[in-house]
């Protein structure tokens, strides 16, 4: 972009919070005053202009991927986060995270400081964090429209009775077949998330690792397992229903038994805009309550 051209902001969000839409009229009043271009997501637009009667002035509206943005806005919670990480993918736009959900994780941003931190952005004072991700591939090709993961690539059993057998190798090397609900594979950023409902470790984000983590294993003996993040793991299910899903940061495809999957680290990560005074650290104190003692959340 040249300096005398204008920032160009893509807009996502959730429709699924009715009461939550309105500091998006801050954000768009603010982009305007300076000058800004922006493009919105099409169910973004439509869930504002329609159901919620906000009048939008929107220099395009776009569908998927189908943008070029200097920065990507995500509107919501982490979900949404992960959501809009997917369409950006190889783009590697940056992306704020405003915070209309409860735990803002990932999006880190509060609604109340947004002008501040957009202010930031304009003036160049922020910082950008760039995420690891991961890629599912099935039978050597890649699964489904989206096939990478900030957070998590999760192997899962499709009915509620029986668990599945999972025979995992890394590097090539046979690891263990699990006989569990499901298994897994965690980035350090989706190590917080269901890796960590799960028993895993936090692991922070500059670690090169990547998490293997059961899900309800049936033997006591198999534990999380830390592995480097240049390993390649390969999945081979077995399952009475003969299927099994596949979560892709919370996205599900189905899978035939038999499928063999490969997962491995992206060659591109996802970029964060962080303002300067959020560390990892403090957000895993303020968000996860990482630390404190039972009288210090009373």
């Amino acid at each position: 972009m040249k300096p005398d051209q204008p920032l160009r902001f893509a807009i996502f969000g959730n429709i699924y919070q009715p009461k939550k839409s309105m500091a998006i009229q801050k954000i768009l009043a603010f982009l305007s005053e300076r000058g800004a271009k922006v493009y919105m997501e099409e169910a973004y637009h439509r869930f504002l202009t329609d159901d919620q009667q906000i009048t939008v002035h929107a220099d395009d509206v776009f569908s998927g991927s189908q943008f070029e943005a200097d920065y990507v806005i995500s509107m919501g919670g982490d979900g949404t986060f992960l959501s809009a990480a997917s369409r950006v993918a190889r783009k590697c736009t940056p992306i704020i995270g405003v915070n209309m959900g409860r735990l803002g994780f990932l999006a880190s941003i509060a609604p109340d400081t947004v002008e501040e931190a957009l202010r930031d952005i304009f003036d160049g004072c922020y910082r950008i964090d760039e995420l690891r991700t991961i890629q599912v591939e099935a039978d050597g090709q890649l699964l489904g429209h989206s096939p990478y993961a900030l957070n998590d690539i999760a192997v899962l059993k499709r009915d509620n009775a029986s668990m599945i057998s999972i025979r995992a190798y890394v590097g090539g090397e046979y690891l263990v077949t699990y006989q569990a609900d499901g298994l897994v594979v965690s980035t350090p950023t989706g190590s917080t998330a269901y890796s960590l409902s799960n028993g895993g470790p936090i692991i922070v984000p500059q670690a090169g690792v990547l998490c293997l983590t059961p899900v309800a294993p049936h033997s006591l003996n198999v534990r999380p397992l830390v592995i480097p993040d240049d390993a390649e793991i390969s999945l081979t299910v077995e399952s009475r229903s003969h299927q099994f899903l596949v979560a892709i940061d919370g996205r599900s495809e189905k899978c035939a038994e038999g499928t063999v999957l490969s997962i491995r680290k992206t060659d591109f990560p996802v970029r964060v805009v962080k303002r300067h005074d959020h560390t990892y650290f403090h957000t895993l104190r303020d968000k996860m309550m990482w630390g404190r003692s039972y009288i210090e959340r009373i």
